[in-house]
C-alpha cells in the first residue's frame, strides 16, 4: 500500500483533496484530508474528510447517504495536494447540489469543451418544453415511429461514408446518429448512466475474456 508519510501536508497535518466525479470529471467539492481520514479512506473505499470547522473526522454520506465511492486516489508532482475521482450516491454538496461549484464568476473567450451530459440536459429541454421552429421538439412530437425512421437513416448514411472511405464525411454522419440515439434515449427514458452501466459491465467481461486466454 502507497506510503502516506510519503504526502506534504501542511502546518495543521492537511494536505487538499479535490473530489471529481468519475463519470462527468465534474469538480465536486475541495475538501481536507489528514493522516487519519485519508487511512480511513483508502481501508473503507469511502472518502473520510478533517473538518477544519468542526474539527473532527468526517465521513461523506455517513448521516446523509451520500457515500462517495473511491475510484482512485492521485498525488500531484509535489505531492501535497489529492485529486480523488469518485462514484456519487448523491449530491455533493451540503446545500442539495451536484458540485459545491456552481456560480460562475468569469467567462473567457476560449470554446467551452463538449459534454453529453450537457446535450441531453438540452434535449431534455426541448421535450419538456417543446420550442417552436426546434428539430428535436419536432422530433419528439412525431414519436417513437418518426425517431427510429431517423435513426435507421442515419446510421445508413454512415455505412454508406465509411464505405467510401470518407473519414470527414464519416464523422459528421456519426455525429448525425449520436443525435439521433441520444433523443431515442430520451424517448425510451434512457439514461446516460444506462449505456455508462452498461458499458461498464462490458469493459469487465472483455477482461475476463483476455485473462482466460491467457490462462489457456
Amino acid at each position: 500500500m502507497f506510503d502516506i508519510e510519503s504526502l506534504k501536508y501542511d502546518e495543521n497535518g492537511l494536505i487538499p483533496s479535490i473530489i471529481v466525479d468519475t463519470e462527468s470529471k465534474k469538480v465536486l467539492t475541495l475538501a481536507y484530508m489528514n493522516r487519519e481520514s485519508l487511512q480511513i479512506s483508502m481501508e473503507k473505499g469511502l472518502t473520510c474528510f478533517w473538518s477544519r470547522s468542526r474539527g473532527e473526522l468526517w465521513l461523506k454520506g455517513e448521516t446523509s447517504g451520500n457515500y462517495q465511492h473511491i475510484v482512485s486516489i492521485t498525488a500531484d508532482c509535489d505531492r501535497d495536494a489529492l485529486v480523488v475521482e469518485v462514484r456519487k450516491d448523491g449530491p455533493a454538496c451540503h446545500k442539495g447540489t451536484d458540485s459545491c461549484f456552481n456560480e460562475v464568476i468569469f467567462e473567457g473567450d476560449a470554446q467551452p469543451g463538449f459534454a453529453y451530459e450537457d446535450l441531453m440536459q438540452m434535449l431534455e429541454g426541448r421535450k419538456n418544453a417543446p420550442k417552436e421552429g426546434s428539430y428535436t421538439s419536432y422530433l419528439f412530437a412525431k414519436g417513437l415511429d418518426k425517431i427510429l425512421k431517423k435513426v435507421g437513416e442515419e446510421s445508413t448514411e454512415v455505412i454508406i461514408s465509411a464505405k467510401d472511405n470518407d473519414k470527414a464525411n464519416t464523422i459528421y454522419e456519426i455525429g448525425d446518429l449520436m443525435y439521433h440515439t441520444m433523443v431515442l434515449m430520451l424517448e425510451m427514458g434512457i439514461t446516460l448512466d444506462d449505456i455508462k452501466k452498461e458499458m461498464a459491465g462490458r469493459h469487465v467481461i472483455d477482461k475476463k475474456v483476455k485473462q482466460e486466454k491467457m490462462v489457456k
